[in-house]
């Protein structure tokens, strides 16, 4: 199965058929819900996504807490890129998702990114592929984090759940994961290195970092580990590993007490006009290139990517239902619409321009063209005229681009 010879709905009905657990009911609907979520206009509620097809809004309901395999789904459509010729990673990060009311499933104090503090709503975890040939990222899956600790479980620890559950169905290419510097505690290093993968993430400047000591040992009593802590007012004893015209690199091996480990790290130094930036990365595979750790860090702001384009143009936000399995259901099919609109574009750009693997995508652009598509089949369906035929004219798409965005 590959993207370039079937139309993407003709993909998606064709891995809706390959999976066992769904019945044919079910899979007349997740094809009219993704066809849906990617052309609505207005909120991604049950009422208004009725007003958009011939199911009730009762029925959207009833299916939402039906179970869906949104992780297979995900592996099977996202499979064309599992291969050696795109370079991948891993990336996970969490969400807020504001949220009003008493009775919701997981509602509680999370950190909002917008506003800058802890506000009453709801947050959910996404573990991402980041396709860093093409600088684009896929949601694998997403699960609700919840506001209440069981088990005297933290966060982080229903993070790493997340990350164990869903580890199968990463690619085997697949060595790194990046996350942001929440993410740099040793329970979950050390989750993620016990998985078969190494961890890409950011340090706080004050991290207590202690040089190795490489030195002549004693000939007797206990062997002397560490060579004093890491200052970075002194770099001398960093390799330096930048070019002309970039920002300084400078990286070495320590070992950092708090992990109680031995990590590669990378201190960067920008300096712009009169003012010094500083940034301060690591990664458990002390083999790693510096350059490459910088530069897979970066590709993990593309999952940030996801969560605005799922919350400004598939409804994210949307959902009013409360129950769990509604709540996730919502979730994973927003994400998973918006992975199938990014599929859709990497088709069309294969087909048009194959020698520029880095593109912009414009899912605003997406949406206007998706909508077009669906009001024009709306037409002919009500006067009676042969949709095939209408498609069939040379200015078929430039109706289809009407009022859609240059990216």
């Amino acid at each position: 199965m590959t993207l370039s010879k079937q139309t993407l709905m003709e993909i998606v009905d064709t891995i809706l058929i390959k999976m066992y657990s769904v019945t044919t009911p079910q899979r007349k609907f997740m094809l009219t819900l993704f066809s849906l979520l990617m052309c609505l206009r207005g909120r991604a509620n049950f009422r208004n996504l009725s007003r958009y097809s011939h199911y009730n809004e009762k029925t959207y309901s009833r299916w939402y807490r039906q179970y869906f395999d949104f992780l297979g789904f995900n592996q099977m459509a996202l499979s064309p890129l599992f291969t050696k010729e795109y370079e991948l990673i891993a990336a996970t990060d969490a969400s807020f998702i504001p949220k009003s009311g008493e009775h919701t499933y997981g509602l509680g104090k999370f950190y909002s990114g917008t506003h800058g503090k802890a506000e009453k709503g709801l947050e959910i975890s996404t573990l991402a592929i980041v396709n860093v040939t093409e600088n684009t990222a896929y949601n694998v899956s997403t699960h609700q984090t919840p506001a209440v600790n069981e088990d005297d479980k933290t966060r982080v620890d229903y993070y790493l759940a997340h990350l164990q559950r869903d580890r199968h169905a990463l690619p085997s290419q697949v060595r790194y994961l990046a996350a942001d510097g929440y993410y740099s505690k040793k329970k979950f290093i050390d989750g993620v290195t016990a998985l078969g993968l190494h961890q890409i993430g950011k340090l706080r400047h004050d991290a207590n970092l202690r040089w190795l000591y490489n030195g002549e040992q004693k000939p007797r009593g206990r062997k002397k580990l560490y060579d004093g802590k890491v200052n970075f007012e002194d770099l001398s004893r960093f390799d330096v590993v930048s070019g002309v015209d970039e920002p300084q690199l400078y990286t070495g091996i320590v070992n950092c007490a708090q992990f109680d480990r031995t990590l590669r790290i990378v201190y960067i130094v920008e300096k712009t006009g009169t003012k010094v930036r500083t940034a301060l990365l690591f990664s458990t595979d002390l083999a790693q290139n510096a350059k490459d750790i910088v530069r897979l860090y970066k590709s993990r702001f593309q999952i940030e990517f996801l969560f605005r384009d799922a919350k400004q143009f598939l409804g994210l936000n949307d959902c009013q239902a409360r129950c769990s399995e509604s709540l996730d259901f919502h979730f994973n099919a927003t994400m998973t619409a918006l992975n199938l609109l990014k599929l859709e574009d990497r088709q069309q750009h294969q087909q048009d321009d194959p020698s520029n693997p880095h593109r912009v995508i414009s899912i605003a652009s997406w949406k206007a063209r998706k909508f077009n598509v669906h009001l024009l089949e709306r037409f002919s369906s009500h006067l009676g005229l042969d949709f095939n035929a209408i498609k069939s004219r040379p200015d078929f798409e430039e109706l289809c681009d009407y009022g859609a965005i240059a990216a």
